[in-house]
């Protein structure tokens, strides 16, 4: 009869523990590759404080041009140097972190002409970074798991054509896009609409209309914009220190008192995203957070 008794409480006490894992279930995505003296791409993901590392960038392609990797002094990729990156990458995904390529970024020369250049681009980075094959895969024989669009140039059309064609080519590619808090994105909106992507991490800095010193109310009618869209998680994007953007910055402890406990809860949570590892190295933002994301 005791058992018996108990049972419904048992049963209220897992559900209680399982939607409280629910509200916390949140990681933290990295971009990694642009600044001298930030860690390893194998420390990055040995650190145990992020789910996803984001290679930032592949600035050059499309429009007739070579594509080019840049990350910065980590390797050079046109001696071929980058391919020891290939190790570090296996090791970050056998602790089940993902690592993806972020294509564009606010500094480049990139862009679609037609969705013939899309679908160009699209093999190009299946062979070269994904499930296929070349001869010249400039991270070495890795496959990263995805591909992220930073598209901050280079024209608004055509990028729903490149998200499209790379799913296509593989279904389990992982795709994310890192719009601006205005809603909708002027660069990215048009392939976030595909309902393609896994993760969207929206940059909630350097757009003070948004942001959250803004205010509650404007940043959660940007967060509510955000969740309304056909993809899979949100991420809130945060600089990782003050000297990583202009504005935007939220120290750790107001973000886990104050701005994280807004938005746990709602259905597409899906974690932090900052910019970048250097800053994060420096303020260890990312220590600071990880209990309450």
């Amino acid at each position: 009869m005791k058992s018996q008794a108990l049972a419904p409480f048992l049963l209220a006490a897992s559900l209680l523990v399982g939607f409280l894992a629910t509200c916390q279930a949140g990681s933290i995505a990295v971009y990694w590759g642009q600044n001298d003296g930030e860690a390893s791409l194998a420390e990055t993901c040995a650190s145990g404080n992020y789910k996803f590392v984001i290679l930032a960038f592949l600035p050059k392609f499309g429009k007739g041009q070579t594509p080019e990797l840049n990350l910065a002094s980590h390797c050079d990729p046109s001696s071929g140097g980058c391919r020891g990156q290939s190790k570090d990458i296996k090791s970050c995904q056998r602790r089940g972190v993902k690592v993806l390529l972020s294509i564009g970024g606010g500094d480049g020369s990139y862009g679609l002409s037609s969705r013939g250049d899309a679908s160009q681009v699209a093999m190009y980075l299946w062979n070269n970074y994904l499930g296929g094959t070349s001869s010249s895969r400039p991270l070495g024989d890795a496959v990263l798991d995805g591909i992220d669009f930073d598209i901050e140039l280079g024209g608004t059309k055509f990028w729903n054509n490149l998200a499209t064609d790379l799913k296509k080519l593989g279904k389990t590619v992982l795709l994310s896009a890192a719009p601006q808090c205005p809603f909708p994105d002027e660069w990215d909106g048009g392939a976030i609409s595909t309902g393609l992507f896994d993760f969207v991490w929206v940059q909630f800095y350097n757009n003070e209309e948004c942001q959250f010193s803004a205010g509650r109310g404007a940043f959660m009618d940007a967060w509510k914009k955000w969740e309304s869209v056909p993809a899979g998680k949100i991420f809130l994007g945060l600089p990782a220190s003050k000297d990583a953007a202009g504005t935007g910055f939220v120290p750790a402890r107001e973000l886990t008192s104050r701005v994280l406990p807004l938005i746990k809860g709602t259905p597409k949570y899906g974690g932090v995203m900052l910019w970048s590892k250097f800053y994060d190295d420096r303020t260890g933002y990312s220590d600071a957070i990880k209990s309450q994301v």
